[in-house]
């Protein structure tokens, strides 16, 4: 009903409009009709006239069982309000180096948990020296966030917490933002391997020149020592007489 939000619709008599446009039971338009004889159809039909629309000129008037209809709208509010109250939040816990068949079985649950309305809590547990490796942690999430896309979206996004690292994930298909958000930080951590690639192929390099000046230093060394040596030892040439 398009009536105010903040109050119950106008109904029968307190219709301050001097003609409406009636709609009927079975919600077919009737057409403009002087109040006085839209009430009293309502009331020939054992019914009410209710105000559904009073920003129209003329307001919209329907015929229909007020108090039943309030029935039926307070029930249906009550329902939504114990879905809301009652949603259940999951939750499935991975390893930082967990291995694909461990990954499969628990990302396949969680898709299962989201198919069937829950919110699901994504934790990453990481023990000892992982957590000096939180983006093994934060890689395994955006997996299962881009795995189970079709049936559900980020709703708290990959934060520390404590020895954890967690995302809740709710039902519902994936924003394009945050699709786009997922293949930018695949984008940086692809970029970010390469880097570290680089650096340590350069540090291996510079490390083999430097060894490689290092035992060409010694050789020279031993050469000129071999050389410093023979010049030293006087030539023996037999004497005669």
């Amino acid at each position: 009903m398009a009536a105010s939000t903040n109050q119950e619709p106008r109904i029968n008599d307190r219709i301050r409009a001097r003609e409406v446009r009636l709609v009927s039971p079975e919600g077919e338009q009737i057409g403009i009709r002087p109040l006085p004889e839209a009430i009293e159809m309502a009331q020939d039909l054992g019914l009410d006239l209710v105000e559904v629309a009073d920003t129209a000129s003329p307001p919209v008037c329907r015929i229909m069982d007020y108090g039943k209809f309030k029935y039926e709208q307070s029930q249906k509010a009550k329902e939504s309000r114990k879905k809301a109250t009652h949603i259940l939040v999951k939750e499935m816990k991975y390893r930082p180096k967990i291995g694909p068949g461990d990954f499969d079985t628990k990302t396949r649950k969680v898709e299962a948990f989201l198919a069937d309305g829950s919110k699901v809590k994504v934790t990453i547990m990481f023990r000892g020296r992982e957590m000096q490796h939180p983006q093994l942690g934060r890689r395994i999430l955006d997996r299962v966030a881009e795995t189970v896309s079709h049936v559900g979206r980020v709703e708290v996004f990959p934060k520390q917490d404590g020895r954890n690292m967690t995302m809740v994930l709710v039902p519902g298909q994936a924003t394009r933002r945050q699709r786009e958000a997922a293949e930018d930080r695949r984008a940086e951590e692809v970029a970010e391997a390469e880097e570290v690639a680089a650096a340590a192929a350069e540090a291996t390099a510079e490390a083999e020149a430097v060894q490689a000046e290092a035992t060409g230093s010694e050789a020279a060394q031993a050469e000129e020592t071999t050389d410093a040596d023979g010049s030293s030892t006087p030539d023996e040439t037999p004497q005669t007489s």
